[in-house]
């Protein structure tokens, strides 16, 4: 069975906005992040067991050189992105998304 990936609007305008800050930062450093969440979002979609259930069914992925996690649920076979925050930012933030 194929695990489809689906990433809700909310989430890619989080993407965006963290991708477009760190270029402001740094020309190159966006896509940089944007290759390391695409990374951890293909082992979120292959192995998404792997990953701590951190309250209501939501598990989150963290990424290593930056400082984001990825807020998801597996739901059959389809794994659902529902934030990606910053990990300073108020990890409740998801909860309203659900």
């Amino acid at each position: 069975m194929t695990t489809r990936l689906l990433v809700r609007p909310e989430a890619r305008l989080d993407i965006t906005d963290a991708v477009l800050w760190y270029d402001d930062q740094r020309l190159g450093l966006g896509n940089r992040l944007a290759g390391e969440l695409s990374a951890l979002l293909n082992r979120i979609k292959t192995t998404p067991l792997q990953f701590p259930v951190i309250g209501e069914g939501v598990r989150r992925g963290l990424l290593h050189k930056f400082p984001y996690a990825v807020y998801f649920l597996r739901e059959e076979d389809t794994v659902t992105v529902l934030a990606v925050l910053h990990q300073r930012r108020n990890p409740e933030v998801w909860k309203q998304r659900l």
